[in-house]
């Protein structure tokens, strides 16, 4: 394992020590299915995910970048500005376009039936952040590997990128308490777990909304940030409409989800 796979497998693996431990302790909501079949579910998906990955990409996001700043690919390659606003750059960009192709993968049909395996979770805590359709991971991996390639960050920059993109993910999905106060202050510098369980409400018009995962500001500035759920955080139905069984959530069931199950209301297109 390389240095840059060991560093975002241990900060997985503590943060979700953490968010876990945080959820116990101070839930926000109650739980309405079985958290230990969820959790065997959606963490097999996290084992698959990276099993794909490690076999079709193997160099990764870091090692695209290494690629990129040898052959002088990319912007960020051309221009002499300081490393650590070249950094922030890189970050801010590659957030960016995060948030540009969640909104894809809510506006095209075709792309929706992989995301909709994330959203079919009738709950929402730390593994959620982390349960993707490996097609979906497949397709969002070439994204981020172009932008890498024609924006050329410094490898470390991506790897900054993809620890705080998993960190922040695990974190705004957690089901935690905190203080009002602090969520109304937090939402000006991060995606905040109450922000984003919006995304996952079972309305279509509230799914259609936060698509943020680290910066809250995009979903601000381009029309998409909505404050609080029609139903209030404890009264919000979290889901999808068309996907209520939770014996069809299994590992089996979620990975051909996308091939048998209807689209719903749900993509942007077809949002009443």
């Amino acid at each position: 394992m390389n240095a840059d796979a060991l560093i975002r497998l241990s900060a997985f693996v503590g943060i979700l020590g953490v968010m876990a431990s945080w959820e116990i302790m101070s839930p926000r909501r109650r739980l309405t299915t079985s958290k230990s079949r969820r959790w065997a579910a959606n963490l097999s998906v996290v084992v698959l995910n990276t099993l794909v990955v490690r076999m079709l990409f193997a160099s990764g996001a870091v090692g695209t970048a290494l690629l990129a700043a040898d052959q002088g690919w990319g912007l960020l390659n051309r221009l002499s500005l300081p490393a650590w606003f070249e950094g922030l750059l890189a970050v801010v960009t590659l957030d960016f376009v995060l948030y540009l192709q969640h909104v894809m993968f809510h506006a095209v049909p075709a792309f929706w039936r992989f995301h909709m395996m994330h959203h079919a979770d009738l709950d929402c805590d730390v593994t959620t952040g982390a349960r993707f359709h490996p097609i979906e991971v497949m397709l969002s991996t070439v994204i981020k590997l172009a932008v890498v390639v024609v924006i050329g960050p410094a490898p470390a920059a991506v790897l900054c990128f993809e620890v705080l993109l998993n960190a922040t993910s695990m974190f705004n999905h957690g089901n935690v308490w905190m203080p009002p106060a602090a969520d109304r202050f937090l939402r000006w510098v991060v995606v905040t777990p109450d922000m984003h369980r919006v995304h996952h409400s079972i309305l279509p018009r509230e799914t259609n909304t936060n698509f943020g995962f680290n910066l809250p500001w995009w979903d601000r500035l381009l029309g998409t940030y909505r404050g609080e759920p029609a139903h209030g955080q404890e009264g919000m139905a979290l889901g999808l409409e068309q996907f209520r069984d939770p014996a069809r959530l299994t590992l089996v069931g979620m990975l051909v989800l996308p091939f048998v199950g209807a689209t719903g209301r749900y993509p942007l297109s077809r949002e009443e």
